[in-house]
């Protein structure tokens, strides 16, 4: 019996992947789909091919489709089961053969192209094993390597996708704060959510001084109180958000209008949740069409001036306390 044949992107037309792929992030993020189109054209589509690859994995974790409502989780095991499925997955697509999926494969050929590597890759699947194991967050320290598995690590494949060298590291742990800052605009915006799935991001230690149990933090009546934990959690998104403009300032200018529109959006996400206080969880959080313009406006004008400033409290964490891969 012959071997199959090692290629990208497991034999696919590349063409085809990058199609499926833009379809993918058009559908599943409008954020992300805007700040792409900013790219030059490599980047762009390597982007999306990432994308695609990221938002596959968390549907398979979540058996969920497209980032819609989380599907029955099933017992432990069957969540671990699923994260198992992932790796797999991605490594045979790292070792160029076809994996039956067609985001998988992008991952594969994206890979093949800028050199992402298994660790890199393995990171971020570290994110949903925790989740298979219905992880909560002890401390702040404990929440910070979540959001570094399901984001931070994202923001390092997106630098290398760049052209960041892998030795570069003061740039790397720039991306991986953009990613950090995007994580905990999403655990503010989708709290009662996430409560709802059973599941809490906040630290217990956070809980403990509001004298509630997971869960309890999300009901109506404690909505109030909880948006007082709000300010708090904004300024931790507001210091990675500020220390990984410091990275983007060595980005080429269409790399970096990019970067510093997408953190401009999430930013504004988080923001938004901070000022519409205990009323932040009556509906979804979003930023309008129009907002997204004046945030891609006044990116353009920050990637030209290019001269951020340094974070007023300084970066607790780097990328290498949270490694190696936590949950498995």
């Amino acid at each position: 019996m012959r071997a199959t044949p090692t290629r990208a992107g497991g034999g696919r037309d590349r063409r085809n992947l990058i199609a499926r792929a833009k379809e993918a992030i058009e559908e599943g993020s409008q954020s992300f789909a805007a700040a792409s189109k900013l790219f030059d054209r490599d980047t762009r589509e390597r982007s999306w091919l990432l994308y695609t690859w990221c938002r596959r994995c968390d549907d398979i974790a979540d058996n969920q489709d497209k980032g819609g409502p989380l599907g029955d989780q099933g017992d432990l095991k069957s969540a671990e089961d699923r994260v198992q499925a992932i790796r797999v997955l991605t490594k045979r697509a790292l070792d160029e053969q076809p994996t039956a999926d067609f985001a998988f494969d992008s991952f594969g050929m994206v890979a093949d192209e800028t050199g992402l590597t298994w660790d890199m890759a393995n990171d971020m699947i570290g994110g949903f094993a925790l989740d298979a194991t219905r992880w909560q967050p002890a401390t702040e320290a404990d929440m910070m390597r979540y959001c570094y598995h399901v984001a931070g690590s994202v923001g390092i494949m997106m630098a290398v996708i760049m052209g960041v060298s892998k030795d570069d590291g003061e740039t790397l742990d720039r991306a991986c704060d953009l990613g950090l800052a995007f994580q905990i605009a999403n655990i503010a915006r989708d709290i009662v959510e996430d409560a709802d799935a059973g599941r809490c991001y906040l630290p217990k230690t956070w809980l403990d001084e509001m004298g509630w149990e997971a869960g309890e933090h999300a009901l109506p009546e404690n909505r109030f109180r909880l948006a007082s934990l709000m300010p708090r959690l904004i300024a931790l998104m507001e210091k990675h958000e500020e220390a990984s403009k410091l990275g983007a300032k060595k980005l080429r200018f269409r790399q970096r209008w990019a970067v510093l529109a997408a953190a401009n959006i999430y930013g504004a996400i988080g923001r938004k949740v901070l000022n519409r206080g205990q009323l932040a969880w009556d509906r979804r959080t979003r930023v309008s069409g129009l907002e997204k313009s004046w945030h891609v406006a006044s990116a353009f004008f920050e990637a030209l001036w290019n001269r951020p400033t340094q974070p007023r409290e300084p970066i607790l964490w780097s990328r290498h306390d949270f490694r190696p891969v936590a949950g498995w």
